[in-house]
């Protein structure tokens, strides 16, 4: 049930074409959004195969869908983000048209989960938050797989991310990601280094906008979610 897309080019001729053809790959490349080397920046799972299979051990496949803010609803949706999440977009992470790749998880032919990335800036680089998710919502794992850090190994150590099961939208309404404090659930979650409050805080950030993400990009059409 895997779902992969592919785009390849063929270039042929002589030297002497080469630069007629570069130069028809960069608009083409440019027109479409994608870029090796400025833009819109996604975040996928790095081995897909391996982690759904350790996240949801009871799957039998998965398919990838992508998705964006200007695909979905533009100006207006990205608004909308903002206001719930309490804070303005801003960087390469969060552009209009980042490209996102939802992962629907299947058992059978019965769909019992997602999981979801988002890119967030950190005090001294980038971090990559995955949440798994259930068919309602609920946080079933908590998962950084990438983090610039001298402390990424105790945030990125399962006892923290145990602290985000069961947690859902509900939940990080109540963390404010501009001040930090917290309120509710949320409130129980502790940063097991001190000294990194800054990366602590962009985790709950980037958990708090996967959430909305999501939301908007997927539980908004199901009936049985969990309501903010």
């Amino acid at each position: 049930m895997k779902s992969r897309y592919f785009l390849s080019h063929g270039f042929s001729g002589k030297a002497k074409g080469f630069r007629v053809k570069a130069a028809i790959l960069v608009f083409f490349v440019v027109m479409t959004g994608y870029s090796p080397g400025w833009g819109a920046v996604g975040c996928d799972l790095n081995d897909p195969d391996r982690d759904v299979a350790r996240l949801f051990p009871e799957s039998t496949g998965y398919k990838t869908v992508y998705v964006s803010v200007a695909q979905k609803g533009g100006e207006s949706l990205l608004l909308r983000i903002e206001k719930i999440l309490g804070d303005k977009f801003h960087g390469i992470y969060e552009t209009i048209d980042v490209p996102y790749t939802i992962y629907e998880i299947f058992a059978g032919k019965k769909k019992i989960g997602y999981i979801h990335g988002v890119n967030q800036k950190g005090q001294f680089g980038g971090i990559q938050v995955f949440l798994a998710l259930d068919p309602e919502g609920r946080i079933k794992a908590f998962y950084i797989q990438k983090m610039t850090s001298q402390y990424a190994g105790k945030l990125r150590d399962a006892k923290f991310g145990r602290q985000f099961i069961g947690l859902t939208l509900t939940d990080l309404d109540l963390y404010d990601v501009v001040t930090g404090k917290a309120s509710g659930k949320v409130s129980a979650i502790k940063n097991p280094v001190p000294e990194a409050e800054p990366d602590f805080r962009a985790a709950l950030r980037a958990t708090k906008k996967n959430l909305i993400l999501m939301d908007e990009f997927v539980y908004s059409s199901n009936p049985g979610r969990i309501q903010k």
